[in-house]
């Protein structure tokens, strides 16, 4: 499979509205390791082979352990993350597969605890973010290195 297009060199300006959401992100008090597994877990949800294989090499090198990043498509089944992170990565599917649920009540409740009004808004942007990135990778299909 070829890339169709060099996305970043056919619209400037459009990648440059994608960074600003990634800037707003990098300044939230979100943790580094729960946004990489979040990128990780929506990549994996839309398929995107250029965003997974680059977020769980950012994730390895923020120190992330290689069996959480294993077993994150089953983290419901493991004991491996915190209920910060579950709530997260429940927030990001729901928000990824939109058009299924319509972000129901059990994961609003769920998510609602352990983040402030700033972090889940927060967290919400950076799902839109990478959905964002994911739909621009498979769209122009970007090849991991």
């Amino acid at each position: 499979m070829n890339q169709r297009l060099d996305f970043y060199k056919s619209s400037p300006e459009a990648i440059k509205a994608m960074i600003g959401l990634e800037q707003r992100v990098g300044k939230s008090s979100l943790e580094k390791g729960l946004v990489e597994l979040v990128r990780l877990r929506a990549s994996q949800i839309n398929g995107c082979a250029y965003c997974m294989d680059m977020h769980t090499a950012d994730a390895r090198k923020g120190g992330e352990d290689d069996r959480r990043l294993a077993t994150i498509s089953a983290w419901r089944e493991t004991p491996f993350f915190s209920e910060r992170e579950r709530a997260a990565l429940a927030w990001t599917e729901s928000l990824t597969l939109v058009s299924s649920d319509h972000v129901p009540d059990e994961v609003w409740t769920m998510a609602r605890p352990h983040f402030t009004d700033e972090e889940i808004t927060d967290l919400t942007l950076l799902v839109v973010a990478i959905n964002g990135w994911n739909r621009f990778s498979i769209a122009f299909r970007k090849m991991p290195a």
